[in-house]
């Protein structure tokens, strides 16, 4: 349903309806005229200035005031459905409120999770969504804020078919004081109720919560309670199911809720055939409109908050100085591979000679070394390629370094995996092998990648998950035209999962690239799975699973 954003107010913070995050200090005047031109519904504008806020209090080594600023530019591009910039503007804000301990802190950390959650629910990451939810409610100082984050979880279990576990926080969440909060855990755990035990009668409390909703003139809710009801009578009855249809597209419209009045508009055209033309055309014009307005929404915010024409004159430098290297670094590696690949054929060619009956073992060879040629030379090489064109005043000694290393590489390709397996710190090696795929138009925020998560996983098993990780985000640099990347992580039981998402152009599952193959084998062999989703609209979407015990 529509949300309400920004209400400058430290009140308690809702899970669906957040509102900016506000103290007597730390402001400066570029905040202050955010908060007038949010209140005026001048997002875009608000955004500006809560930008420039920001590189104000940073300028000051001011954290909180910073935190502050984030958080607010974070719920104006969850409001506008930039749900990925959201995430990663959200998790900026965390890390200046991490030596913070204060009253303040704690709220604008309450809701930077609350705001990760409901862009992870967007999202349809329901998992990542009721972690985070979680997380605000232990740091959360009022019950109220408790019991709408309950309800969330509870929707997002329903989301995931797990009906029997949303019952239990739908209960939670009805202990809700304010009607509007309790009016919508009525509504749910009804439904729930329903879902359950299809003999149950859910109408008493859906007309409960509807007649709240109505006498509080709680326009959201009315839209929920009036597609709730639209679905109840779907195949009971068409009539009744059609003019609760109706009512939401009213309400909807009347809120200028366009998302409601897509969700409205699908379930006429449904039940009423006769009109089927009008109300299609009416539901293509506004999708086509809420479409153009989020993407005009989602280009605005990312020039405002990378500096884009500032930085397009540094990168013109840039490109100029890295071009250069890149020849040089490509053509050496060239050299290298063609050598590798000639001695190759010609110590095999002597094998066959001397031993036909070791040509099996001659031909595993070879694919073990295509392998490895291209996990550790060709993405290190891709590796390098990066860093070089995304820094622009590498040093040359680190440059030669890095050069040297695969040269080695090359040399001697048996060498030991061990390199990619400190004795600690893990994590922080590959969040740091993650972020190098990250530029000035390409983000690369990550979730949930802590080093508890890896305890007890052999060293194999993140060998493995390292390159599995790594070749994905070169065939994301090379082919997928994405500008957002969000990978998550966490782990049930003994059971580590891995989401990995982009807003690239997918892939072309009928002619998969070697790497994509050689990601499965490694998934394989360490007994775990991984799931290309190729029907999601926009994009990529990978999930992986390893046990970690193994």
């Amino acid at each position: 349903m529509k949300n309400i954003l920004l209400i400058i107010l430290f009140i308690a913070f809702s899970c669906r309806k957040e509102s900016s995050i506000t103290s007597k200090p730390p402001t400066n005047k570029y905040f202050d005229r955010a908060v007038l031109f949010n209140q005026n519904n001048s997002s875009d504008s608000a955004f500006y200035y809560f930008n420039l806020s920001k590189n104000a209090f940073l300028k000051k080594n001011d954290s909180l005031g910073t935190a502050r600023a984030l958080v607010n530019m974070a719920f104006i591009q969850k409001e506008k459905a930039d749900f990925y910039g959201s995430i990663e503007t959200s998790l900026e804000t965390n890390k200046f409120l991490k030596n913070d301990h204060g009253v303040t802190a704690k709220k604008i950390l309450t809701s930077s999770y609350n705001n990760i959650a409901n862009s992870s629910n967007s999202l349809r990451n329901y998992d990542s969504a009721i972690v985070y939810y979680k997380k605000a409610i232990n740091i959360a100082d009022n019950n109220e804020a408790k019991y709408i984050c309950y309800n969330n979880i509870g929707d997002a279990l329903i989301n995931q078919g797990k009906i029997k576990s949303a019952k239990k926080y739908f209960k939670k969440a009805i202990l809700a004081d304010s009607s509007d909060n309790y009016s919508r855990a009525l509504n749910n755990l009804a439904k729930a109720k329903y879902l359950d035990n299809k003999n149950y009668n859910p109408l008493p409390e859906f007309n409960k919560a509807l007649a709240i909703r109505q006498k509080i003139n709680d326009g959201d809710g009315l839209n929920s309670s009036y597609e709730t009801l639209s679905s109840y009578y779907f195949d009971k009855d068409k009539k009744m199911s059609l003019d609760y249809a109706k009512k939401m597209l009213k309400e909807a419209t009347q809120n200028n809720s366009p998302d409601d009045q897509i969700t409205a508009l699908k379930k006429i055209i449904t039940l009423d055939p006769e009109n089927y033309l009008q109300n299609f055309e009416n539901l293509d014009s506004i999708n086509e409109s809420v479409q153009t307005s989020r993407n005009k929404h989602k280009s605005q915010f990312a020039m405002v908050r990378y500096d884009v024409e500032q930085k397009n004159a540094e990168n013109q430098i840039l490109e100029s100085r890295s071009f250069k290297q890149i020849v040089g670094i490509t053509s050496l590696i060239i050299v290298l591979i063609s050598g590798f690949f000639w001695n190759e054929k010609r110590k095999n060619h002597i094998r066959q000679e001397k031993k036909k009956e070791k040509e099996l073992e001659v031909k595993n060879t070879e694919l073990k070394y295509s392998k490895k040629v291209h996990d550790k030379v060709a993405n290190k090489v891709y590796h390098v390629m990066s860093e070089v064109e995304n820094t622009s005043d590498m040093n040359k000694e680190v440059l030669l370094y890095k050069l040297d290393t695969i040269y080695q590489i090359s040399r001697d390709i048996s060498y030991d995996d061990n390199e990619l397996v400190p004795e600690h710190n893990y994590s922080h090696h590959l969040s740091k092998m993650l972020k190098s795929y990250a530029s000035e138009n390409i983000k690369v925020p990550i979730i949930g990648n802590q080093e508890s998560l890896w305890e007890e996983v052999s060293d194999n098993s993140k060998v493995e998950i390292f390159y599995i990780l790594q070749e994905l985000m070169t065939n994301m640099k090379k082919h997928s035209r994405a500008d957002k990347v969000l990978l998550d992580f966490s782990r049930e039981n003994d059971l580590i999962h891995i989401s990995y998402s982009d807003n690239g152009v997918g892939i072309v599952t009928h002619s998969p690239k070697n790497g994509l193959k050689n990601t499965e084998s490694r998934i394989n062999s360490i007994g775990g799975t991984i799931n290309f989703d190729t029907e999601t609209e926009n994009g990529l979407k990978i999930d992986l699973s390893f046990p970690a015990k193994n």
